[in-house]
């Protein structure tokens, strides 16, 4: 998860001309400038009213979800946002991205970094066991994760492995269809991409690379690509199939359905998240995974000092239309599992974030600091109804990187840890393994030209002339997926018919019976721990790298593990 993985009269308009001093330089649109916004209905208001209200603000819908009511609105109107705050029908008004052509010359080359945690300590590793030493799929013995929640051979494979006909949603970058290891459990037919990539910002800073140059040569892509890898790695833990090649997961017979929300870049942006969430609703998908947050804003605040009042606006929206889209999952049979967060905070005490906004031809205006109290939620892993997983590492300590909090945190899961080790250097088997898609391996310059990995991150695994490639990554997004496959489990085990041919069962009773199932963990004596980093530096040498997290809360529940750590054995023998 990026943290670490979802928005007038004449005297109104002299009065948003005169902009207070705090307000960001995209407070209001260049005159004649083609602006997008994304407008949230005021419930109970009519299609007609609000559609009305748009066209007399100077909006023409371009895309509409009536599920939720949001709408994405382009506009030549500088004071848009304004004006169609002011009209009876609408609720709110947040900036939305506009997709332009990537200029002849770029002021950067090569896409943003967006997950940080997950591509750290791509280098070094222990010996782990070899192929065949441990039962199960080839790769098992790598799989200290499945090890640390019971999903192996001797374990929840023996019990349950899951049914196909449990749908699970993966709200990520995409999954790759392609990969062996996820093939035999991708759904096509219902699987989405609800977001189109962006080529350059508004100063032509490279974000998803120019379309011409994807591996489609579009950045319209289809629903089963991942040219990010983000999302393989997620849904490969959830499903990857017991097949004799590479890795099984936690519930290795449910389906997979790809709902893209994010671009290339790790961007996710609010009409795409309720478009996702509002699909898994009326397509019956099950459970849906979601390790990200929305951007831009990391935090939204209702009435931070330090925002404009335009920006507090903006962030009552992304709250107030990302929720209507969780409750309308949640009501429509849908589990909501999220990352916690690679921050390394805790999201119930005062903090500061210098992050946000984090796209900046979003709200034309760079990342600035402020202090986030409790009052300021992430979506949606803060969001009603969501279930929030922090990661551990393999000693089942809570990851040196994930957010923590008591009553934030509802259960924990492995989401890898490359300094939990004896000597506090990292070791990326530590991390955890799941598909990485071969193109992304070839292009990374992973892989030597007989197809080897030339890197101790990635992995090949080979049945007959079938080869397939996984890699090491760590943060919460690595943790939720691991929650949200025990949850299938559950569903495969004590769901019923859904009278159109798969199962069903009600949200509230997966979550009892998945924060009811985990393994109670203490927080740690004393509470107040402190992570030790042997963290190496250019020149060959080590700096020691300390940070002290508070562990609040009984065992039964608390800021590190929530209601435990996940057990998909334990969830199976309910």
């Amino acid at each position: 998860m990026r943290r670490a993985i979802i928005m007038a009269t004449v005297a109104a308009v002299l009065a948003a001309l005169t902009v207070p001093a705090q307000a960001g330089p995209g407070s209001l649109s260049k005159p004649g400038q083609e602006t997008e916004y994304v407008v949230l209905y005021k419930e109970g208001s009519s299609l007609t009213a609000a559609h009305n209200a748009v066209k007399a603000a100077g909006g023409v819908i371009v895309r509409e979800n009536t599920q939720v009511g949001l709408a994405t609105v382009r506009t030549t109107n500088a004071v848009f946002a304004t004006a169609a705050r002011q009209q009876a029908g609408i609720e709110g008004v947040a900036h939305n991205r506009v997709i332009g052509e990537a200029p002849k010359t770029l002021r950067a080359s090569g896409n943003v970094t967006r997950n940080a945690v997950e591509k750290e300590g791509r280098d070094g590793g222990s010996a782990l066991p070899a192929r065949g030493q441990v039962k199960g799929e080839p790769l098992a013995g790598r799989q200290w994760d499945m090890q640390q929640i019971h999903a192996t051979a001797d374990g929840s494979y023996k019990v349950e492995q899951g049914d196909r006909r449990v749908l699970v949603g993966i709200m990520d970058t995409g999954i790759d269809a392609s990969h062996p290891d996820i093939a035999p459990n991708f759904d096509r037919k219902l699987s989405r991409n609800f977001t189109v990539d962006i080529p350059v910002d508004a100063n032509g800073m490279e974000i998803d690379g120019p379309c011409a140059a994807e591996p489609d040569h579009s950045c319209n892509d289809p629903a089963t690509v991942d040219e990010n890898e983000h999302g393989t790695h997620v849904a490969s833990t959830i499903a990857s199939p017991i097949n004799g090649l590479g890795m099984a997961g936690v519930a290795p017979k449910v389906t997979l359905v790809n709902l893209r929300a994010g671009q290339d870049s790790g961007y996710f942006f609010l009409q795409p998240s309720v478009d996702a969430l509002t699909y898994a609703g009326d397509h019956g998908i099950d459970v849906v995974n979601m390790s990200y947050y929305i951007d831009p804003w990391l935090f939204n605040c209702a009435n931070n000092p330090a925002d404009s009042p335009e920006n507090q606006a903006e962030q009552r929206t992304i709250i107030a239309a990302t929720q209507r889209a969780l409750d309308y999952a949640h009501n429509h049979g849908v589990t909501l599992i999220s990352a916690a967060g690679n921050g390394a905070t805790d999201y119930t005490k005062t903090i500061s974030d210098g992050s946000s906004p984090d796209f900046a031809d979003v709200v034309g205006e760079a990342p600035y600091h402020r202090t986030i109290p409790p009052s300021c939620i992430s979506m949606p892993s803060e969001g009603k109804h969501v279930i929030s997983v922090s990661a551990t590492g393999i000693s089942t300590r809570k990851s040196y990187y994930s957010d923590y909090g008591y009553h934030y945190v509802d259960v924990s899961a492995p989401g890898g840890d490359v300094y939990d080790t004896t000597d506090n250097k990292r070791d990326v088997t530590h991390a955890v393994l799941a598909a990485y898609p071969e193109a992304l391996a070839r292009a990374s310059g992973a892989l030597n030209p007989d197809g080897t990995p030339n890197t101790p991150a990635v992995v090949r695994d080979c049945r007959g002339t079938v080869c397939a490639y996984y890699q090491y990554l760590q943060g919460t997004s690595m943790a939720s997926p691991h929650a949200v496959g025990v949850a299938a489990l559950i569903i495969s085990k004590y769901g019923h018919s859904d009278g159109h041919g798969g199962l069903t069962l009600d949200p509230n009773v997966t979550e009892a019976i998945l924060r009811g199932t985990a393994t109670d963990h203490a927080c740690p004596t004393p509470p107040a721990y402190t992570y030790t980093r042997q963290v190496l530096q250019t020149d060959g040498t080590y700096k020691t790298v300390t940070a002290t997290h508070t562990c609040e809360g009984p065992t039964k529940n608390n800021g590190f593990y929530g209601d435990g750590i996940v057990d998909a054995l334990r969830a199976v023998q309910h």
